[in-house]
């Protein structure tokens, strides 16, 4: 899975960076900062890993993982390339879902490039700019299309479901807004459509800020218009706490009385926004966590381990984690009746623990 960053210069995109990854991106007070993309990759945090690594006294815990690429600051005009933009939003392309960081603190020594704290029109701005350059690549394709029905009708049908979605883009909404059946979803994903993307609003507040002021509520109501999601987060914070030791970070955390950090909360929606959870494999080799879609059967989770497996499946063994855990060993469970044989149609659940039986 990967993440791409995407805001405004200035309103802690680098920081929040810094803060999930600990990669160091350079980090300062003017445009531009960030011109090639900075990328980290996070281990996605899994208590259930280490209490199965135990169970099995296994060698080693292998998390699943969250690429983050930090994206220049993008700015009015950026699909026309001002500011670099068009390279800023080939960058965006390739990523799964937008995490778009959004300004909500006051704070007079850190420049704004529009010169006033307005989180909407902010927003606005970037919108924007994914709009117009979608308008240009739907239009590019429309072209194509044409020219390729000439010989084959079929194209026509392509067409429309691009005529569609472009006449949303003129009114200045997103792709993702048009509804779609899911053979016209297929068609339309072909064309790479930077607003056909989820996104997650992170509204980023000042250390002490009220966490439910003017404009966080902003931010959440023109989420929920656009069926996104809001994180709300302190990237000064989280990059204080990622300096700090586990020991430090958990006491501190427990002293601000919050139950995750801002990066756990982004995981979580992420995953949530994506349709994607994990299952489980567990040995005294390894024990690891394999991301998947909600709705995978199990011969497709089995092909995340290794394609053999899922040419070959012939059965899965499975039990859920909690359930082994208080079995307290895989064979006492299988001893209790609790370890199920399930075929080809079983729909995977999140926390599954597998074992694949297969023959190739």
């Amino acid at each position: 899975m990967k993440l791409g960053i995407v805001g405004l210069p200035n309103v802690g995109k680098s920081t929040l960076f810094n803060a999930i990854t600990s990669a160091g991106a350079e980090s300062a007070n003017y445009p531009f900062c960030t011109i090639e993309p900075n990328v980290g990759v996070v281990s996605v945090p899994d208590e259930r890993l280490y209490k199965l690594g135990a169970l099995y006294d296994c060698k080693k815990i292998v998390h699943t993982a969250i690429e983050f690429v930090d994206i220049a600051g993008l700015v009015k005009g950026a699909s026309r390339g001002e500011g670099l933009g068009n390279k800023f939003l080939s960058h965006i392309r390739e990523c799964d879902a937008i995490v778009h960081v959004v300004r909500c603190f006051e704070d007079e020594n850190i420049i704004h490039v529009s010169g006033k704290i307005d989180p909407i029109d902010d927003i606005k701005t970037i919108n924007l700019e994914l709009i117009i350059a979608d308008i240009e690549t739907l239009n590019r394709r429309i072209d194509g299309a044409r020219v390729k029905a000439r010989g084959d009708k079929k194209y026509l049908s392509d067409i429309e479901i691009y005529e569609r979605v472009l006449k949303a883009l003129e009114a200045e909404l997103p792709a993702r807004s048009v509804k779609l059946s899911p053979e016209e979803q297929d068609v339309l994903d072909g064309a790479y459509l930077l607003t056909s993307k989820k996104v997650i609003y992170c509204a980023n507040i000042s250390d002490g800020q009220d966490a439910n002021d003017k404009n966080v509520r902003a931010v959440k109501n023109f989420a929920a218009a656009d069926k996104g999601e809001t994180v709300i987060i302190c990237s000064q914070l989280e990059s204080d706490l990622a300096a700090m030791d586990e020991d430090e970070r958990k006491a501190f955390i427990e002293e601000l009385g919050v139950e995750s950090t801002g990066l756990s909360q982004l995981i979580q929606t992420s995953y949530s926004i994506l349709g994607l959870m994990s299952f489980l494999t567990a040995g005294e080799k390894e024990t690891r966590a394999w991301t998947i879609k909600k709705g995978f059967k199990a011969p497709q989770a089995a092909g995340k381990i290794h394609t053999d497996f899922e040419k070959g499946f012939i059965r899965a063994e499975v039990i859920n984690c909690d359930v082994l855990l208080e079995c307290g060993s895989f064979n006492k469970a299988k001893e209790l009746g609790k370890v199920r044989s399930e075929g080809k149609d079983y729909v995977v659940q999140d926390g599954d623990v597998m074992l694949f039986r297969f023959n190739v």
